[in-house]
């Protein structure tokens, strides 16, 4: 497990370097921008319900937004084997799918990025990059990690004492360098904590999420007349 969450962060950080030499993270931080306020308009109705609304901000904000993740991942790599002794394993599952999410989101996002060809990010726009980029399987697996990830991460909150557990790492957490990786374990276990029942949220938000898919890749959507985009 170790070596896989080392490999997902060595691919994210080979592609962020690429995309800074290409030019393209201005791109991608604007896209990345758009998508979060997509991904709020899709689901308006969850995120207004506020038992999910932590939920929907830890996806937004901490899997998948524009946010700088790099001190994060630094630190995650610095001790990702003491890690691995502490935490729970479906606790280092859960960790693995969220850097897998952002490895492959963020490779989808530099190609969208330079499909897109300094066109301004709108719906119409968006929809062409994304049916000129395709990948559908990688889209498809994109989806599955976050059904995944939602089932693993309710199942890390219902381990006993866990949350104990992450309460008192706080302290040692910020006297070693490692505050930032321990906000992110913390609102993660804060977010689905509060959910009840995972299910009535992840659910509607993957079966939406592959129609959504499923729609810009058919092969007879004519996106002036048939856009499945939210305006935002």
């Amino acid at each position: 497990m170790s070596q896989a969450i080392i490999a997902h962060l060595q691919q994210v950080n080979a592609r962020r370097d690429l995309a800074e030499k290409m030019g393209l993270m201005q791109t991608i931080h604007q896209l990345q921008s758009w998508q979060c306020e997509r991904l709020l308009a899709t689901h308006s109705d969850l995120a207004a319900q506020e038992r999910y609304q932590k939920a929907m901000a830890f996806f937004v904000d901490e899997l998948y937004g524009p946010k700088d993740f790099s001190q994060r991942d630094a630190d995650i790599a610095r001790v990702i084997p003491k890690l691995a002794k502490v935490l729970p394993a479906k606790a280092m599952d859960a960790l693995d799918d969220a850097l897998a999410l952002n490895a492959l989101s963020f490779d989808l996002d530099m190609q969208m990025s330079q499909a897109l060809n300094g066109a301004d990010i709108n719906r119409d726009n968006y929809a062409r990059a994304y049916r000129e980029v395709g990948r559908g399987d990688d889209r498809a697996h994109q989806i599955d990690i976050i059904a995944h990830l939602g089932q693993q991460l309710a199942d890390v909150v219902n381990i006993r004492g866990i949350g104990m557990l992450i309460s008192l790492a706080r302290r040692p957490a910020k006297l070693a360098g490692l505050l930032t990786l321990h906000e992110f374990l913390e609102r993660g276990f804060n977010a689905f904590k509060a959910l009840g029942d995972v299910h009535s949220f992840i659910d509607p938000v993957i079966t939406r999420e592959r129609e959504l898919m499923h729609a810009l890749l058919a092969p007879s959507l004519t996106i002036e007349k048939d856009n499945p985009l939210p305006d935002v």
